[in-house]
């Protein structure tokens, strides 16, 4: 966790104002401290926040017993059951004051207002009650509220980390195959709806439910007769509306989720594609299509909106004819001496309380179905399986010297159409090999399972003589090295992005890296040196400088196998000679596996292999190649003919 502190802590990370108060900011923005006007509440807040101490959350590849259960609100909440429990009790709190007041008013009408047999005192103390019992219930609200919202905080803070956790174990086809808008919006809108059901519409449901109950045992104890009438016509017409309305609106709700998901992921899109939309001139189309996904979002507000429109209404006409209803029978008994004036008011008064909870419930029906919807995206989510998954029974992998095995390895994508078939390849312990060919021939893919970034379809793929499918990927992982095509870089500093892979490199390491791969011009030249803040990807840095602090990284992680996925592709001739004296010092030792395009990359190799046609159609040394006269050498006549340029491009 040493690491999550420093990412967040480091010089420059983002100017002054996060950093400590009166902090200016570091990093070009025109404004990055706190107003002095605003110094002394600041220090007000800051003198008040409580201490958060680091945890350390230890990571495993398998989930653990409770990470693998079904995600239920019942499951979310038992883990912090005191807070449920005081919540439970102070909502049965609320519902009980709440509803004291009519039976005062009744009973304050028949023993204190009866003519002749009046008494202030007695309507004076009714009074008082009534106000007392107002004003416990809202006191109890004020702590309900305040217990909830703690409630809410913790299990979404939980969920959060468990979300998290689940897409670090995912495989990489996963998010292939998923958008990225998608996958934020699990973890924004539908989080966020889960945490005002658990802050406000539980405990309102929970609220008007226990009313309903208290109301319903008050009615029959206040008149039998009235109380069957109100079950037999009431209740039946409002039970049967209610669940239309239920099995319309989940419809609704379940398309509204996976319409705002689409608007996330299509804004999210365009966002990170902006240099390439401008330079299209797709503004209008991208305006156009994403009318047309907030549109979709918009009918699927529209049709749940439409549903609630009659819901609600009905319910009001329903309460309101009633109570016509109920007043005209009970002054007909009132008149017959069969109940009380008293009797009557109190009946009427719980009578037109009982259709407040109906109504209340209705407005909130729109957080619990948003609820449930996140909930059944989120369930979803956390029972995806990776593909590639660690056995239970996966043994740590001892230090490797680096053989690597393709045992008749056959792949596809799609099981049904096979990348690769049958391919069978060994490379000795420090040895480089370079995996030439035309694209799309499955070079890539080669390199992808020998980190077991996938499985094969068939066959094995080997270290030191051990099949991958049978250690801890950690295990495996913290003795590969890989560089993409594209590199990465983490906002934050450039000495934290160079430590990614081994967060206790020591600064003599750090410069030691720097140095090999011919980064200390660039180092020199940025404002902080190390402590330079890299903005989000990098962007801030040319493409060929993102390549060499990745190549910095990948040999500061010191990993025995070490793959560059045509790392030197994004880099300019100059950059390209830097790197290949680099590359010279960190293969030594090593084994290696070299994606290359340009063949001035694959002839520092000690084999090239020639991929082609979904298998390995020639393996040798770039002269005994050469000479074979193949495609290698077909290659590598038509680079000399363009003057020693990319032929494999």
């Amino acid at each position: 966790m040493a690491w999550g502190g420093g990412w967040g802590g480091g010089p420059g990370m983002g100017g002054g104002g996060h950093g400590h108060p009166g902090a200016t900011g570091t990093t070009g923005l025109p404004f990055g401290g706190i107003p002095q006007e605003l110094m002394d509440g600041v220090r007000r807040i800051v003198s008040a926040e409580p201490t958060h101490e680091p945890k350390d959350l230890p990571f495993t590849q398998l989930p653990s017993a409770d990470e693998a259960r079904r995600l239920t609100l019942v499951r979310m909440v038992r883990s912090h059951s005191s807070l449920f429990v005081l919540a439970t009790i102070l909502v049965t709190a609320i519902a009980a004051a709440s509803q004291a007041g009519p039976a005062l008013v009744g009973y304050a009408i028949d023993h204190g207002m009866r003519p002749g047999h009046g008494s202030l005192r007695t309507v004076a103390i009714c009074a008082a009650l009534y106000l007392g019992t107002a004003g416990g219930a809202v006191l109890f609200q004020r702590w309900q509220a305040s217990v909830t919202g703690r409630l809410a905080s913790r299990v979404m803070y939980d969920l959060r980390v468990r979300v998290f956790t689940h897409f670090q174990r995912l495989s990489l086809s996963f998010f292939t195959d998923e958008k990225a808008g998608v996958l934020m919006s699990r973890m924004t809108s539908d989080i966020e709806n889960l945490q005002q059901l658990l802050q406000d519409g539980l405990s309102q449901f929970a609220i008007q439910g226990l009313t309903m109950v208290i109301i319903t045992i008050a009615l029959f104890s206040t008149n039998v007769t009235l109380a069957l009438w109100t079950v037999l016509l009431v209740v039946p017409v409002l039970f049967v509306l209610t669940v239309w309305f239920h099995l319309n609106s989940e419809k609704g709700y379940l398309r509204a989720r996976d319409a705002i998901a689409d608007v996330l992921s299509d804004l999210s899109e365009s966002l990170y594609g902006i240099r390439v939309v401008t330079a299209n001139n797709r503004q209008r189309h991208n305006i156009v299509h994403h009318r047309n996904v907030v549109g979709a979002y918009r009918n699927a507000n529209m049709y749940t909106g439409e549903i609630m429109s009659v819901y609600g209404p009905s319910t009001i006409g329903i309460g309101i004819l009633s109570q016509a209803l109920l007043l005209g029978l009970g002054g007909h008994m009132v008149l017959r001496g069969e109940l009380s004036l008293g009797g009557l008011t109190l009946f009427i008064l719980y009578l037109n309380r009982f259709f407040q909870p109906i109504q209340l419930l209705v407005q909130q029906y729109n957080l619990l179905q948003q609820g449930r919807s996140s909930i059944t995206r989120l369930r979803e989510l956390l029972e995806t399986r990776p593909d590639v998954d660690e056995s239970p029974t996966a043994t740590t992998l001892p230090p490797i010297t680096g053989r690597l095995t393709f045992d008749d390895v056959s792949f596809g994508y799609d099981p049904e159409r096979l990348v690769l078939a049958h391919v069978s390849l060994d490379i000795a312990p420090g040895e480089s090999v370079a995996f030439v060919g035309p694209t799309g021939a499955g070079k890539s893919t080669l390199a992808k399972l020998a980190t077991r970034f996938y499985d094969p379809t068939a066959g094995r793929v080997l270290v030191d003589g051990i099949d991958l499918r049978d250690v801890t990927l950690h295990s495996l992982r913290s003795q590969l090295g890989v560089v993409p095509q594209e590199p990465f870089l983490f906002s934050g500093t450039v000495r934290q992005n160079l430590r990614f892979g081994r967060p206790a490199a020591t600064d003599a390491e750090v410069d030691e890296a720097v140095d090999v791969v011919g980064l200390r011009e660039l180092i020199d030249r940025l404002p902080e040196g190390l402590d330079t803040v890299v903005h989000e990807r990098g962007q801030t840095l040319s493409a060929g400088e993102r390549q060499l602090l990745a190549l910095a990284r990948a040999f500061l992680a010191r990993p025995r196998v070490l793959v560059l996925d045509e790392a030197t592709s994004s880099l300019d001739l100059r950059s390209e000679t830097v790197i290949e004296r680099a590359l010279d010092r960190m293969l030594e030792g090593r084994t290696a596996i070299l994606i290359a395009h340009r063949l001035t990359t694959a002839q520092r190799a000690d084999r090239i292999v020639v991929v082609d046609q979904g298998g390995v159609t020639e393996v040798g040394s770039h002269h005994e190649l050469v000479a074979a006269g193949g495609a290698y050498a077909a290659m590598y006549r038509a680079w000399i003919e363009s003057g020693g340029r990319d032929a494999g491009r």
